[in-house]
C-alpha cells in the first residue's frame, strides 16, 4: 500500500487511523459499495463533498455514503442563499483531488468544512485517503478537530 498525504498529515498531527483498501470499480463509485468492499456499515463511511456557496465560495461537506446532501439546509448553516455542486472538472485543481478519492483532509486549501451530525454517533468513522481505494478508519473527534469541522445537520 502506497503512504498518501492525507496519511502523511495524520502521523505528523500523532492522530491515529487504519488504511482500509478495497477494489475500485470504475462502474461503479457509490460509496455503499465502497463500505461494502471495507465491512464497514454504510452509516459509518462518509464521502466528501465540495460545493460553491453564493456568498462564501467553495465548502467542504462529509455526509454519510447512503445519504444526499440538503442543499437547503446546507445553504443555511454556511450563510448562503444557495449552494451547487463545484463541477468535476474544477475538483483536481480546487482541493488537489480527484472525483473518488477526495478527502477532507489536505486540500490545498483550508475551506470551511461541515460534517453530518451523524458522526458524533461514533467513536469511528472513514473518509477517503486521497486516492481511489482507500479508506481511513480514523477516531472521530480527532477528525472534526483536525479539519475545524463543524458538526450539523446537512443531509438527507
Amino acid at each position: 500500500m502506497i503512504k498518501t498525504n492525507v496519511m502523511r498529515l495524520l502521523e505528523h498531527a500523532h492522530i491515529p487511523y487504519r488504511a482500509l483498501e478495497y477494489d475500485v470499480d470504475e462502474d461503479n463509485l457509490a460509496g455503499e459499495y465502497v463500505a461494502s468492499q471495507i465491512g464497514m456499515p454504510p452509516e459509518q463511511v462518509f464521502k466528501t463533498l465540495v460545493a460553491k456557496g453564493d456568498k462564501t465560495g467553495v465548502l467542504v461537506f462529509c455526509i454519510p455514503v447512503a445519504l444526499e446532501l440538503d442543499f437547503k439546509k446546507a445553504a443555511s448553516v454556511t450563510g448562503n442563499k444557495k449552494i451547487e455542486m463545484l463541477h468535476v472538472k474544477d475538483l483536481l485543481a480546487t482541493t488537489g483531488y480527484i472525483r473518488g478519492g477526495c478527502s477532507p483532509i489536505g486540500m490545498k486549501k483550508k475551506y470551511s468544512t461541515y460534517m453530518d451530525e451523524t458522526a458524533i454517533l461514533f467513536d469511528e468513522i472513514t473518509v477517503s485517503a486521497g486516492v481511489k481505494g482507500c479508506q481511513l478508519c480514523i477516531p472521530q473527534e480527532a477528525l472534526v478537530e483536525y479539519i475545524d469541522a463543524n458538526i450539523c445537520d446537512i443531509a438527507k
